[in-house]
Protein backbone atom coordinates (compact mmCIF):
# COMPACT_ATOMS: atom_id res chain seq x y z
CA UNK A 1 0.00 0.00 0.00
CA UNK A 2 1.78 2.89 -1.17
CA UNK A 3 2.07 6.48 -0.47
CA UNK A 4 0.39 8.48 -3.63
CA UNK A 5 1.91 11.78 -4.53
CA UNK A 6 -0.31 14.19 -3.19
CA UNK A 7 -0.28 11.67 -0.15
CA UNK A 8 3.57 11.87 0.17
CA UNK A 9 3.79 15.56 -0.51
CA UNK A 10 0.83 16.21 2.64
CA UNK A 11 2.87 14.67 4.76
CA UNK A 12 6.12 16.29 3.31
CA UNK A 13 4.38 19.50 4.57
CA UNK A 14 3.42 18.17 7.94
CA UNK A 15 6.97 17.10 8.78
CA UNK A 16 7.97 20.65 7.55
CA UNK A 17 5.08 22.74 9.56
CA UNK A 18 6.07 20.66 13.01
CA UNK A 19 9.74 19.98 13.10
CA UNK A 20 11.10 20.82 16.37
CA UNK A 21 7.84 18.62 17.48
CA UNK A 22 8.71 15.70 15.95
CA UNK A 23 12.53 16.17 16.39
CA UNK A 24 11.75 16.41 20.10
CA UNK A 25 9.18 13.16 19.84
CA UNK A 26 11.61 10.91 17.60
CA UNK A 27 14.37 11.58 19.88
CA UNK A 28 12.56 10.94 23.25
CA UNK A 29 11.22 7.55 21.95
CA UNK A 30 14.64 6.38 20.93
CA UNK A 31 16.19 7.61 23.71
CA UNK A 32 13.81 5.33 26.18
CA UNK A 33 15.27 2.63 23.73
CA UNK A 34 18.82 3.36 23.97
CA UNK A 35 18.76 4.25 27.46
CA UNK A 36 21.90 6.41 27.63
CA UNK A 37 23.91 4.67 25.55
CA UNK A 38 23.97 7.54 22.95
CA UNK A 39 23.88 11.41 24.43
CA UNK A 40 21.08 13.83 23.98
CA UNK A 41 23.01 16.00 21.28
CA UNK A 42 24.11 12.96 19.10
CA UNK A 43 20.77 11.38 19.18
CA UNK A 44 19.30 15.05 18.62
CA UNK A 45 21.40 15.23 15.54
CA UNK A 46 21.02 11.71 14.37
CA UNK A 47 16.91 11.81 14.19
CA UNK A 48 17.09 15.50 12.90
CA UNK A 49 19.39 14.14 9.80
CA UNK A 50 16.85 11.08 9.23
CA UNK A 51 14.03 13.94 9.54
CA UNK A 52 15.19 15.99 7.07
CA UNK A 53 16.05 12.78 4.65
CA UNK A 54 11.83 11.51 5.48
CA UNK A 55 11.37 15.10 4.40
CA UNK A 56 13.03 15.45 1.30
CA UNK A 57 11.70 11.82 0.18
CA UNK A 58 8.32 12.24 0.66
CA UNK A 59 8.52 16.17 -0.87
CA UNK A 60 9.72 14.47 -3.68
CA UNK A 61 6.98 11.79 -4.05
CA UNK A 62 8.65 9.45 -3.18
CA UNK A 63 6.20 6.31 -2.76
CA UNK A 64 9.19 4.07 -1.67
CA UNK A 65 12.54 3.48 -0.32
CA UNK A 66 13.66 2.54 -3.42
CA UNK A 67 12.84 5.03 -5.97
CA UNK A 68 15.04 7.36 -6.88
CA UNK A 69 13.82 10.20 -4.75
CA UNK A 70 14.46 8.28 -1.62
CA UNK A 71 18.26 8.21 -2.46
CA UNK A 72 19.44 10.74 0.55
CA UNK A 73 17.13 8.66 2.68
CA UNK A 74 18.58 5.50 1.94
CA UNK A 75 22.39 6.81 2.44
CA UNK A 76 21.62 8.23 5.79
CA UNK A 77 19.58 4.83 7.42
CA UNK A 78 22.87 3.53 5.54
CA UNK A 79 25.13 5.57 7.71
CA UNK A 80 22.61 5.05 10.58
CA UNK A 81 23.32 0.76 10.19
CA UNK A 82 26.60 0.88 9.64
CA UNK A 83 27.39 2.91 12.56
CA UNK A 84 24.94 1.46 14.97
CA UNK A 85 26.70 -2.15 14.40
CA UNK A 86 30.18 -1.13 14.73
CA UNK A 87 29.23 0.74 17.71
CA UNK A 88 27.07 -2.75 19.13
CA UNK A 89 23.81 -1.59 19.45
CA UNK A 90 21.41 -4.78 19.12
CA UNK A 91 19.09 -4.77 15.56
CA UNK A 92 16.01 -4.18 18.05
CA UNK A 93 17.88 -0.95 18.67
CA UNK A 94 18.50 0.20 15.97
CA UNK A 95 14.94 -0.75 14.13
CA UNK A 96 13.46 0.93 16.87
CA UNK A 97 15.45 4.16 15.72
CA UNK A 98 13.12 4.26 12.45
CA UNK A 99 9.90 2.68 14.16
CA UNK A 100 9.62 5.49 16.65
CA UNK A 101 8.98 8.21 13.68
CA UNK A 102 5.48 6.89 13.81
CA UNK A 103 4.62 7.70 17.01
CA UNK A 104 5.95 11.10 16.80
CA UNK A 105 3.75 11.25 13.73
CA UNK A 106 0.76 10.03 15.36
CA UNK A 107 1.04 12.49 18.30
CA UNK A 108 0.99 15.59 15.74
CA UNK A 109 -1.72 14.25 13.72
CA UNK A 110 -4.14 13.89 16.31
CA UNK A 111 -7.37 12.98 15.90
CA UNK A 112 -7.65 14.02 12.40
CA UNK A 113 -9.45 11.19 10.52
CA UNK A 114 -8.20 11.92 6.76
CA UNK A 115 -4.88 12.03 8.04
CA UNK A 116 -5.19 9.20 9.82
CA UNK A 117 -6.04 7.39 6.82
CA UNK A 118 -2.92 8.66 4.86
CA UNK A 119 -1.09 7.82 8.16
CA UNK A 120 -1.56 4.08 7.74
CA UNK A 121 0.22 4.09 4.16
CA UNK A 122 3.20 6.31 5.62
CA UNK A 123 3.62 3.51 7.86
CA UNK A 124 4.04 1.21 5.06
CA UNK A 125 6.77 3.36 3.83
CA UNK A 126 8.69 3.64 7.34
CA UNK A 127 8.61 -0.02 7.52
CA UNK A 128 10.58 -0.38 4.42
CA UNK A 129 12.65 2.03 5.30
CA UNK A 130 13.21 0.24 8.84
CA UNK A 131 13.34 -3.04 6.83
CA UNK A 132 16.12 -1.56 4.55
CA UNK A 133 18.12 -0.51 7.72
CA UNK A 134 17.54 -4.09 9.63
CA UNK A 135 18.94 -5.70 6.04
CA UNK A 136 21.91 -3.40 5.98
CA UNK A 137 22.74 -3.41 9.92
CA UNK A 138 22.73 -7.52 9.12
CA UNK A 139 25.32 -7.74 6.31
CA UNK A 140 27.87 -4.86 8.61
CA UNK A 141 27.28 -7.59 11.45
CA UNK A 142 27.68 -10.66 9.43
CA UNK A 143 31.20 -8.98 7.84
CA UNK A 144 32.24 -7.64 11.02
CA UNK A 145 31.62 -11.19 12.46
CA UNK A 146 33.54 -12.71 9.41
CA UNK A 147 36.75 -10.47 10.15
CA UNK A 148 36.70 -11.11 13.90
CA UNK A 149 36.86 -15.04 12.73
CA UNK A 150 39.42 -13.97 10.51
CA UNK A 151 41.89 -12.23 13.28
CA UNK A 152 40.69 -15.19 16.05
CA UNK A 153 41.95 -18.01 13.53
CA UNK A 154 45.67 -16.08 13.15
CA UNK A 155 45.82 -15.31 16.67
CA UNK A 156 45.08 -18.96 17.73
CA UNK A 157 47.47 -20.45 15.04
CA UNK A 158 50.87 -18.72 16.07
CA UNK A 159 54.04 -20.05 14.41
CA UNK A 160 57.32 -19.12 16.24
CA UNK A 161 60.74 -19.86 15.84
CA UNK A 162 62.57 -21.64 18.71
CA UNK A 163 65.75 -22.08 16.73
CA UNK A 164 67.96 -21.16 14.11
CA UNK A 165 66.23 -24.01 11.92
CA UNK A 166 63.21 -24.78 14.07
CA UNK A 167 59.79 -23.42 14.44
CA UNK A 168 57.06 -24.56 15.97
CA UNK A 169 53.06 -24.42 15.33
CA UNK A 170 51.88 -24.62 19.34
CA UNK A 171 48.09 -25.64 18.53
CA UNK A 172 45.50 -24.94 20.94
CA UNK A 173 41.34 -25.95 20.80
CA UNK A 174 39.74 -27.78 18.05
CA UNK A 175 41.25 -27.89 14.41
CA UNK A 176 38.40 -28.27 11.73
CA UNK A 177 38.87 -27.55 8.72
CA UNK A 178 38.96 -24.18 8.31
CA UNK A 179 41.80 -23.68 11.12
CA UNK A 180 43.71 -26.69 9.32
CA UNK A 181 44.35 -24.40 5.95
CA UNK A 182 45.04 -21.08 8.00
CA UNK A 183 47.30 -23.46 10.11
CA UNK A 184 49.09 -24.77 7.27
CA UNK A 185 49.53 -21.51 5.05
CA UNK A 186 51.16 -19.62 7.76
CA UNK A 187 53.57 -22.67 8.31
CA UNK A 188 54.78 -22.93 4.88
CA UNK A 189 55.07 -18.89 4.34
CA UNK A 190 57.23 -19.22 7.85
CA UNK A 191 59.61 -21.73 6.06
CA UNK A 192 59.67 -20.06 2.88
CA UNK A 193 60.33 -16.31 5.28
CA UNK A 194 63.01 -18.40 7.72
CA UNK A 195 64.36 -21.14 5.48
CA UNK A 196 64.18 -23.42 8.50
CA UNK A 197 64.25 -27.16 7.87
CA UNK A 198 62.63 -28.35 10.74
CA UNK A 199 59.04 -27.68 12.33
CA UNK A 200 57.44 -28.99 15.08
CA UNK A 201 53.62 -29.32 15.59
CA UNK A 202 52.68 -29.33 18.79
CA UNK A 203 49.05 -30.50 19.85
CA UNK A 204 49.70 -30.48 23.82
CA UNK A 205 46.46 -27.93 23.37
CA UNK A 206 44.42 -30.18 21.03
CA UNK A 207 41.83 -31.63 23.48
CA UNK A 208 40.86 -34.85 21.50
CA UNK A 209 42.40 -36.32 18.29
CA UNK A 210 40.04 -37.71 15.84
CA UNK A 211 39.92 -39.44 12.39
CA UNK A 212 39.53 -35.70 10.57
CA UNK A 213 42.25 -34.27 13.20
CA UNK A 214 44.70 -36.38 12.39
CA UNK A 215 43.77 -35.83 8.28
CA UNK A 216 44.56 -32.33 8.72
CA UNK A 217 47.87 -33.12 10.50
CA UNK A 218 49.14 -35.57 8.37
CA UNK A 219 48.00 -33.24 5.30
CA UNK A 220 49.89 -30.34 7.21
CA UNK A 221 53.19 -32.38 7.46
CA UNK A 222 52.95 -33.60 3.58
CA UNK A 223 52.47 -30.09 2.35
CA UNK A 224 55.64 -29.36 5.20
CA UNK A 225 58.07 -31.64 3.35
CA UNK A 226 57.31 -30.47 0.16
CA UNK A 227 58.98 -27.55 1.20
CA UNK A 228 62.18 -29.41 1.86
CA UNK A 229 61.03 -29.36 5.95
CA UNK A 230 60.89 -32.20 8.09
CA UNK A 231 58.19 -32.51 11.03
CA UNK A 232 57.99 -33.70 14.27
CA UNK A 233 54.42 -33.92 15.76
CA UNK A 234 54.78 -33.20 19.76
CA UNK A 235 52.36 -33.45 23.16
CA UNK A 236 51.38 -37.09 22.39
CA UNK A 237 49.89 -37.55 26.26
CA UNK A 238 48.54 -41.11 27.09
CA UNK A 239 45.02 -40.61 26.73
CA UNK A 240 46.11 -39.08 22.58
CA UNK A 241 47.98 -42.09 21.89
CA UNK A 242 45.54 -44.60 22.92
CA UNK A 243 43.06 -42.56 20.86
CA UNK A 244 45.17 -42.96 17.75
CA UNK A 245 45.60 -46.52 18.60
CA UNK A 246 42.31 -47.34 18.76
CA UNK A 247 41.75 -45.39 15.71
CA UNK A 248 44.13 -47.24 14.05
CA UNK A 249 45.54 -43.92 12.64
CA UNK A 250 48.98 -44.33 10.62
CA UNK A 251 51.03 -41.35 11.12
CA UNK A 252 54.48 -43.70 9.37
CA UNK A 253 58.05 -42.15 9.56
CA UNK A 254 56.69 -39.11 11.04
CA UNK A 255 58.54 -38.76 14.57
CA UNK A 256 56.56 -37.73 17.85
CA UNK A 257 57.09 -36.88 21.02
CA UNK A 258 55.50 -36.66 24.04
CA UNK A 259 56.21 -32.82 24.72
CA UNK A 260 57.42 -29.76 22.91
CA UNK A 261 60.80 -30.35 24.73
CA UNK A 262 61.26 -33.46 23.97
CA UNK A 263 60.96 -32.43 20.42
CA UNK A 264 63.00 -29.63 20.34
CA UNK A 265 65.93 -31.86 21.72
CA UNK A 266 65.51 -34.26 19.16
CA UNK A 267 65.99 -32.05 16.32
CA UNK A 268 68.63 -30.51 17.81
CA UNK A 269 70.47 -33.54 18.37
CA UNK A 270 69.71 -34.92 15.02
CA UNK A 271 71.19 -31.53 14.05
CA UNK A 272 73.84 -31.84 15.68
CA UNK A 273 73.72 -28.15 17.09
CA UNK A 274 74.87 -27.44 20.51
CA UNK A 275 73.63 -25.03 23.03
CA UNK A 276 75.12 -21.71 23.59
CA UNK A 277 77.53 -21.29 25.96
CA UNK A 278 76.57 -19.31 28.93
CA UNK A 279 77.93 -16.61 29.90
Amino acid sequence: MALSTEEASRFAGLLQENEDALIGAWTDRVAETLRGRLSRVELQRQTADLYKAFQQALAGGAAGINRDEAAELRAQLSELSDGRARQGFSANETAVSIFAVKDAVLKVIGDDTAALLSFIKLSSFVDEAALFTFENYTRTREGLIADQAEQLLELSTPVVKLWEGVVAVPLVGTLDSARAQVVMERLLQTLVDTGSPYAIIDITGVPAVDTQVAQHILKTVVAARLMGADCIISGIRPQIAQTIVALGIEFGDIATKATLADALRYVLNKNGARKPRER
